[in-house]
């Protein structure tokens, strides 16, 4: 197990940086991916095998966890199913797996975002920035809960009740409830809950859509979330 950590800088707006978690077996890449990001502003961490991942998660709790899916030790899989057990953190997966099906499994156990090697570091960043972006909204939402029939949300501390029991969601998967929740019975297109909760738009990033209310669907579920065929997704309130 390698593990380098990284004092926590200051970023250029004059915040404390964001804590950055890389893992990649492959050092060249993960120095490289570590090496844009630091020049962002970001506080980096390196690990380069699933245990040291998820010691790394435990130890410093990182912001972001840029994970690939190739590991020593354990695969990337396993070290996202860990850390989401946990507290919760958004996860960018990597992964050299072109099949459709890799990618969805990934996103299944509960990771945000991913991408295939080889990459764009300045993609990489572009979704490390939406990513944050994103937290950082649901950081500032005001205390408020949404009720919605049988469904509370406590949008203060990220808690999730479906009448008396509560599901444990990632933050993704919240992001994503919160966004139809507040429009119920309202349609909301694939495409703009890409734009409103990833903070991209891209027509093959409309799986990774799909993906997370199935996962809403299995911890909440199947009659919560209506599918309009072709178009997007509805939150039902009874």
């Amino acid at each position: 197990m390698e593990l380098r950590n990284v004092e926590r800088g200051i970023a250029a707006n004059g915040h404390a940086a964001r804590r950055i978690l890389v893992v990649d077996d492959e050092v060249t890449i993960a120095e490289s991916v570590a090496a844009r990001l630091r020049a962002e502003g970001y506080t980096v961490e390196l690990a380069h095998d699933g245990p040291g991942a998820v010691a790394a998660v435990e130890a410093n709790e990182p912001d972001l966890v840029v994970l690939d899916v190739m590991l020593p030790g354990f695969d990337g899989l396993e070290v996202c199913r860990r850390i989401q057990a946990g507290r919760g953190v958004p996860v960018l997966m990597l992964t050299a797996r072109t099949d459709e099906t890799d990618q969805l499994v990934g996103l299944g156990v509960g990771a945000d975002d991913y991408l295939t090697k080889p990459f764009s570091l300045r993609v990489l960043t572009a979704r490390v920035h939406a990513l944050l972006r994103r937290v950082e909204r649901a950081a500032d939402r005001d205390s408020a809960a949404i009720v919605v029939g049988d469904l509370r949300i406590d949008l203060e501390q990220h808690r999730v009740w479906r009448g008396d029991a509560e599901a444990k969601l990632t933050p993704l998967e919240f992001e994503l409830l919160v966004r139809l929740a507040r429009r119920p019975r309202a349609v909301l297109a694939r495409e703009r809950l890409l734009e409103e909760v990833w903070d991209w738009a891209d027509a093959a990033g409309t799986r990774a859509v799909d993906s997370h209310v199935k996962a809403l669907r299995r911890k909440l579920g199947a009659d919560l979330i209506r599918t309009v065929h072709g178009v997007g997704y509805a939150l039902e309130a009874r």
